[in-house]
């Protein structure tokens, strides 16, 4: 069923799997690759962002991640990194999201010359100015950032330090492992999970996307607290007459609600499926997984928060009550203090929705 776009864009939203280095506006791109020298594909701003999603339209994971190459090298220096974290948080609030974490690699952020530690107190520093910013236009939003690791670079600790040993005060709010699957299973990168394990800190896997259900197995394995993307776990269910019979992973999802951050367009473009409406999310959602709605990367999908569930909205049939129910989880499932997850539930998304009809 369609919702209606105004009601839509005013329904409060939670962005758990939102890449840093993939939510810049193209505009932003040129401007920085004009000051620093650094030749781009296209630099019309509106040119470029046809190109950043047509290239990520590949139907493979590996040549869709080439096309950070562009946004990483003209993140280089604090200045870039606060513009781009400011910019961030300002464009997801304008969307509705309340809740945002920006997910980055600091290692990827050094050869300007900063350390990783500075890197991330940059993008510390430009997520608040982003709030502000947002709270002057009447917009309501949190947001942190969460330490990427590249499982196809060296085994590093190091980033995982920085979640563990200045997490608060530089709002990292958790460890992600990202980049290729195939070939890069997250044991790869034991050193930094086992070093956030033994601190009881949050993390993130990327799993069940180019990898099948046994790199879900694996993420948990490794103590994931949620599963980014997950959409493969399709594969360890079976509808029958009388309902789903779930795999054994399937079943460890669904029992320990573990939050799958399901990115609907940008499966899409890395060949998980054709269309929306083929998506896993609707099965994964009637079989009683936790799922959750997320963009992945905004200028590579040239997608919103909104724009997601409203594609999901059209393919599946869903209701406000439906979206109310997939934020909440999304909330629940945040790598955040338990006053501040009250906060925005009680205070920001139960009345948001109950404003559109959707629940008390």
């Amino acid at each position: 069923m369609s919702i209606d776009a105004d009601r839509l864009a005013a329904a409060p939203k939670v962005a758990l799997h939102d890449h840093l280095d993939g939510g810049l506006r193209p505009a932003t791109v040129a401007e920085l690759a004009a000051g620093i020298g650094y030749e781009l594909p296209v630099s019309d701003p509106e040119a470029l962002g046809a190109w950043f999603f047509a290239a990520a339209d590949s139907g493979s994971l590996v040549d869709y991640l080439t096309t950070f190459d562009h946004t990483v090298a003209v993140m280089q220096t604090r200045e870039a990194l606060v513009r781009v974290a400011r910019e961030f948080v300002v464009d997801l609030a304008a969307d509705g999201v309340v809740y945002a974490e920006a997910r980055w690699a600091p290692a990827q952020h050094v050869a300007g010359g900063l350390t990783m530690r500075e890197a991330v107190e940059a993008v510390r520093d430009g997520l608040a100015e982003g709030e502000a910013e947002a709270a002057a236009s009447g917009r309501t939003i949190v947001a942190r950032q969460l330490a990427t690791v590249l499982r196809h670079h060296a085994p590093s600790r190091e980033v995982a330090r920085l979640v563990t040993e200045d997490g608060a005060a530089s709002r990292v709010a958790g460890l992600d492992i990202a980049g290729p699957e195939d070939g890069f299973p997250p044991s790869v990168q034991a050193s930094a999970l086992e070093w956030i394990r033994a601190h009881h800190a949050p993390c993130t896997i990327h799993a069940g996307e180019a990898a099948g259900v046994a790199s879900i197995a694996e993420a948990l394995d490794w103590g994931a607290w949620r599963i980014g993307h997950g959409a493969r776990l399709i594969e360890d269910l079976e509808r029958t007459a009388s309902g789903w019979r779930l795999g054994e992973t399937a079943r460890r999802v669904r029992d320990h609600r573990i939050a799958l951050e399901l990115c609907p367009s940008s499966n899409l473009q890395t060949g998980v499926c054709a269309r929306i409406v083929d998506h896993p999310f609707g099965a994964l959602e009637d079989a009683g997984m936790r799922v959750t709605v997320n963009c992945d990367n905004r200028l590579m999908s040239a997608t919103t928060m909104g724009r997601e569930m409203g594609l999901l909205a059209d393919a599946f049939g869903y209701t406000f009550v439906d979206l109310r129910r997939f934020t909440l989880d999304a909330a629940a499932a945040a790598f955040v203090d338990d006053e501040t997850r009250r906060r925005l539930i009680e205070d920001v998304i139960v009345p948001g929705y109950a404003r559109l009809g959707a629940g008390a």
